[in-house]
């Protein structure tokens, strides 16, 4: 038995999980094992994603610390016992346990005191009192300086800096979440408390949209990971950031199997809040490859796990031909969602739709919102939405001079993050400004461009949109191209924009945009003139 006790917590220094549990477990079939060595079992069997066996663990060692006298060490288990149940959302379990633990505690000042504010922050969290959630954080920042407590500081610091980041203050918000960093990586820190930052951390940096931040941490992260043979817990919500950041540097294969990886980790795991942001993922890269029933099924699975699979599932409408459909959803959810952050992302999905539906002033508020939000929160990925979501409401609008401004300034921001699918949308946008104001070679070039990149991407729609503007004008066409001429004999015909958009299955977005070039290029200024010198030349 000693031998295997030995070589067991030696590995628990060492953090090879698979043997220290191995050479635990047989050392307790032996001998029962003491309270401490059954709670590095617990973390053990934790570290290898074995929640169940770890939390039995645990209250065992719980029990065995009361028996022991050992009343601080026993409501410092029975407060992560709480704390796991929480994660669950088995709030019956988690508050026995928390009435467990402030019973045995009485008035007793130490340290476990502030593993007891954890979860008052977390209730005052999920009141919408996010100033009493950052005080009463504080308050456990506090009691774990005074008290010596690398693993309360580190956990209290990080959630203070959460709180304060979602008040709005975001850079003293990062200056609490880098401080728990540090001393995360002190090296005193547990390591059931150093993964729990880290992966806080990047929550956090990914709810601002704070992408650079984010794929810094998440590389630290994958590191302190790939350090840990066998680890299992943290290595799933890691996988789903990974998965995020490649998508967005377009790595879209490798994205989609880390978020499918993810989802099979998350699911065995119980966290279905992670599970359904993996899904979630999956939908995503799946829309913007055109597998749009997959797409379907990874949202439906996101939102059977918790999520609501906003934008992407109105998105999927908007690409399956139903944009009033996709108009619904997102107005309603726009409608309940007041966090600044979580409406940046819808927005500018609430300008591609109402574009798509010629709703040009709903557009073009949803864009100014986006443009002052940008003003208001700062960050490269804010302003490349917000420019990217202007340059679309004035290519619409027929403003082709301020579309160009905002589309090149998309342009740098998405190439500066380093994201070739946004950045491509952006040079499309350019590309058709260019054309609008009559630089047919330098529209070529930017749409050029950005038809390469979908193509490397695999993103099919765009690709297939992309290839459309660059169509060779057909002969004795006047300068349209087969779309533009059947948008042209459509015209002739008494069709609507609406009715032209469900014929040629594209937005009515795109069939302005297609007479507005129509106009240009037959130098005429309405649908009468139009279809006057279709008859006349014998286009229709």
């Amino acid at each position: 038995m000693d031998d295997e006790l030995e070589r067991g917590r030696a590995a628990c220094a060492r953090r090879v999980w698979e043997e220290a549990h191995e050479s635990l477990a047989r050392a307790d079939a032996i001998s029962p094992l003491g309270a401490d060595d059954v709670e590095l079992l617990s973390l053990a069997a934790y570290m290898l994603g074995r929640d169940d066996e770890s939390m039995g663990l645990l209250e065992r060692a719980h029990q065995a610390h009361l028996e022991a006298g050992s009343m601080r060490r026993a409501v410092r288990a029975a407060m992560w016992v709480c704390m796991h149940h929480a994660s669950r959302g088995e709030m019956g379990p988690a508050g026995g346990w928390l009435a467990r633990s402030e019973r045995l505690l009485g008035d007793e000042e130490c340290a476990e005191r502030g593993y007891l504010l954890i979860p008052a922050a977390f209730g005052a969290e999920a009141a919408g009192d996010l100033e009493a959630a950052a005080a009463t954080a504080a308050a456990a920042v506090e009691i774990g300086q005074r008290f010596g407590d690398p693993d309360l500081y580190a956990l209290a610091t990080h959630l203070q800096g959460q709180f304060v980041i979602r008040q709005g203050r975001a850079d003293q918000g990062f200056r609490l979440l880098d401080e728990a960093m540090v001393a995360s990586t002190s090296g005193t820190v547990s390591p059931i408390v150093t993964g729990l930052v880290y992966c806080g951390v990047i929550l956090a940096c990914v709810e601002v949209l704070d992408v650079r931040r984010a794929s810094e941490w998440t590389q630290v992260l994958a590191r302190w990971c790939a350090e840990q043979p066998g680890l299992v817990a943290f290595t799933g919500r890691c996988l789903v950031h990974r998965a995020e950041i490649m998508q967005l540097h377009g790595a879209w294969p490798d994205a989609l199997d880390e978020a499918r990886r993810a989802a099979e980790r998350l699911v065995q795991g119980f966290n279905r809040a992670a599970a359904a942001q993996a899904f979630y993922r999956q939908g995503e890269v799946l829309r913007l490859s055109g597998r749009l029933d997959e797409a379907e099924e990874a949202y439906v699975a996101s939102s059977r796990y918790g999520w609501e699979p906003q934008p992407g599932l109105a998105l999927l409408r908007l690409g399956q031909g139903r944009p009033d459909a996709a108009a619904a959803a997102i107005r309603r959810v726009l409608a309940e969602t007041t966090i600044w952050s979580r409406r940046a992302v819808l927005l500018p999905a609430r300008v591609e739709i109402a574009l798509a539906l010629g709703e040009l002033e709903d557009a073009r508020a949803a864009a100014g919102e986006l443009d002052a939000l940008s003003a208001q929160h700062g960050g490269t990925m804010l302003r490349a939405l917000a420019a990217t979501a202007l340059a679309a409401v004035h290519l619409a609008a027929g403003e082709q001079e301020e579309a160009l401004v905002a589309a090149r300034r998309a342009t740098e921001d998405w190439r500066a993050l380093e994201a070739p699918y946004e950045e491509a949308c952006a040079r499309v946008a350019v590309g058709l400004a260019c054309s609008a104001l009559g630089d047919e070679d330098a529209a070529a070039l930017e749409l050029a461009a950005a038809r390469a990149t979908f193509a490397e991407l695999g993103a099919t729609p765009d690709l297939a949109r992309v290839r459309e503007e660059l169509e060779t004008p057909a002969a004795d066409a006047h300068g349209l191209t087969a779309r533009e001429l059947e948008v042209l004999r459509l015209v002739t015909a008494g069709e609507s924009n609406r009715a032209i958009a469900s014929a040629l299955v594209i937005s009515e977005h795109t069939v302005a945009r297609h007479l507005q070039n129509i106009f240009r290029k037959l130098d005429v200024s309405s649908r009468t003139a139009a279809s006057a010198f279709a008859y006349e030349h014998g286009l229709v």
